[in-house]
């Protein structure tokens, strides 16, 4: 690409007949020049500009990779989370319904237990009200034959 500099300073061979008017070929020069100067550093300005934008997309694609990972890791994290939780909500309902059958198999042997002392106080009173009447048979028997005395 040609830049302003060599279009200013490109000479033309002259002809002495029917050779270009050395005024208007200058003229027109001028125009190009400054036209192709004014194209030229506009397409500098294009260029420096998507130099900087493929910057910017090549920052933003690094940042949308990290958050896209960053994302992944903390749906990974979750999930990890909710299975533990899950876990631990398990273990905890398990070792509830343990302590629950461990406490109805404390309570059945304790019921056992007092039905086994109401069995042995009912023999008891049976046996203190068998030796009540035995005593009071005797005591009327005593009386009985003071009386016949």
């Amino acid at each position: 690409m040609l830049t302003p500099l060599e279009i200013e300073n490109k000479k033309f061979a002259k002809q002495m007949m029917n050779g270009y008017n050395v005024d208007e070929v200058d003229e027109f020069l001028d125009l190009l020049t400054a036209d192709y100067e004014k194209l030229y550093r506009e397409n500098a300005e294009a260029r420096e500009k998507i130099e900087q934008l493929n910057g910017d997309i090549a920052h933003y694609k690094t940042i949308e990779n990290t958050l896209q990972s960053t994302l992944m890791m903390a749906q990974s994290t979750a999930e990890e989370v909710k299975n533990v939780a899950r876990q631990q909500a398990e273990q905890i309902i398990n070792d509830a319904q343990a302590y629950a059958k461990q406490e109805a198999m404390n309570l059945e042997q304790e019921i056992t237990l007092k039905r086994r002392e109401l069995e042995d106080v009912a023999k008891q009173f049976d046996i203190y009200k068998a030796k009540m009447e035995s005593l009071l048979i005797s005591q009327l028997e005593i009386l009985k034959e003071i009386n016949k005395d």
